[in-house]
């Protein structure tokens, strides 16, 4: 798995307009964990790309009409059987941190690149989707090297109070762990 100028090879590529440039000379040092189910608890179905995409129809379900209109992105999705898409180039800023703040820096949008999984905070992630995540990250450290297992987070710690994913199911340990398990040529 490897980035080409900034589009994953092995990447579902679903172009979102919800996007914009990275302040100049901004370097992607900062990589976020959130998770998303559209409506909420129920996976699949393709509302996620479509809500990033700006696509969602409001008509399908009660929850979706109060998001519709929103304009949010993130760099990638990861679905439950692994199956990854990218919404938003990596050189580009994806409207995913919203209001945050990492190590003192406002506005983590300008230097991260987010992930999404499908998924909920209470909701037990797949091995499919660590397995992905694991070698995602690799690909993304490799192609940005300022994102070192350090300057990886979730949501929920970049704006805490308002945010609560990826959730007490993500187990940050065995992701961690997984990183070590896969060379950056992989």
């Amino acid at each position: 798995m490897r980035l080409q100028d900034g589009w994953l090879e092995d990447a579902q590529i679903c172009p979102s307009a919800h996007f914009n440039s990275r302040p100049p000379g901004e370097v992607v040092s900062l990589l976020v964990v959130h998770n998303i189910s559209l409506p909420p608890g129920e996976f699949g179905g393709g509302h996620v790309q479509q809500f990033f995409c700006g696509q969602l129809d409001s008509s399908l379900h009660p929850y979706f009409t109060d998001i519709a209109d929103l304009r949010v992105s993130a760099h990638f999705l990861i679905e439950r059987d692994g199956v990854i898409s990218q919404f938003v180039n990596c050189d580009q800023r994806a409207w995913h941190a919203g209001q945050s703040c990492y190590a003192g820096r406002a506005d983590c949008n300008d230097f991260s690149l987010g992930v999404e999984l499908e998924g909920t905070d209470e909701t037990p992630y797949t091995d499919a989707q660590y397995q992905a995540l694991a070698e995602l990250s690799k690909a993304l450290q490799a192609a940005y090297p300022a994102i070192t297992r350090q300057r990886i987070t979730g949501h929920e710690f970049i704006a805490p109070g308002r945010k609560t994913d990826p959730g007490n199911a993500f187990d940050w340990r065995r992701y961690l762990r997984s990183l070590l398990a896969f060379s950056p040529n992989q």
